[in-house]
């Protein structure tokens, strides 16, 4: 199949790279010229940065940039005959209905870069705006992966909601955890056990049984305790962010007692 990548962000890259081992990669367009030319080189690609030069005869335009850019560059580009389809979890398909063929190819993953990837392992999500679309997309997920899913546009919302607070926000913990490491003069390394054991921990049981912590032991001495510390770091942001998540947990283990 040739596909044209619209995109060049870290989405883009690892799924350019993932389609290019069984595709054609024909062109990418990225809004700076270096930005498409950097990512075309890797498969001898055309690059451009002026979305009307795309060729019109590829099989699949796959769509993969900020979400809030999609509708722009859907109304910028040109007439074509393939599949359309935008990479977001939060943005319905039929921001794409101006083109005749559309859908959602949705890798479920956290991309970063220089972090590889094995696509094999990865949920892709797929919706179509007809049989024939959605069947197009699935042969093209699976030609990734053997995780495909066909969900709507509404599951897709609520799934990437649930995603931003699983890795997003838990990401951002992580950091929060490593500046109060360093103002320990403690390396972060110390943590990585507890973070593994966290994560296997949910594979096994659901997370409301996982949950361990001063706070579903309404344990207010430590509680307080840790907020008085942070307070005297001057975090006064992180110490109400940990009594707003304390506060939260005490009441969903009290309510579900």
């Amino acid at each position: 199949m040739d596909i044209v990548i619209i995109g060049s962000g870290n989405v883009a890259i690892h799924l350019a790279e993932a389609l290019n081992s069984q595709h054609n990669i024909v062109s990418v367009y990225s809004r700076k010229q270096e930005n498409a030319a950097q990512l075309a080189g890797k498969f001898k690609a055309n690059a451009t940065d002026n979305i009307q030069d795309i060729p019109s005869y590829a099989d699949f335009y796959i769509i993969s940039v900020k979400d809030d850019a999609i509708s722009e560059i859907t109304a910028l580009m040109p007439r074509v005959e393939g599949i359309v389809a935008h990479t977001a979890g939060s943005v319905p398909m039929d921001v794409l209905s101006r083109f005749r063929s559309y859908g959602v190819l949705y890798p479920f993953q956290t991309f970063s870069k220089n972090k590889t990837i094995n696509f094999r392992d990865v949920p892709v999500l797929i919706e179509g705006n007809t049989e024939e679309t959605t069947k197009n997309l699935t042969d093209l997920a699976e030609s990734l992966t053997e995780k495909v899913f066909n969900i709507n546009s509404d599951q897709r919302l609520l799934l990437h909601l649930a995603a931003v607070f699983s890795c997003n926000f838990v990401n951002h913990f992580y950091h929060i955890a490593d500046s109060i490491f360093q103002k320990a003069d403690l390396p972060f390394d110390l943590l990585l056990p507890l973070i593994d054991e966290t994560a296997q921990k949910v594979r096994v049981k659901r997370p409301f049984d996982a949950q361990t912590g001063p706070a579903v032991r309404n344990d207010t001495q430590t509680i307080e305790k840790h907020i008085d510390i942070l307070l005297k770091l001057n975090e006064k942001k992180t110490a109400s962010l940990y009594r707003e998540i304390s506060d939260n947990i005490i009441e969903t283990h009290k309510r579900d007692k």
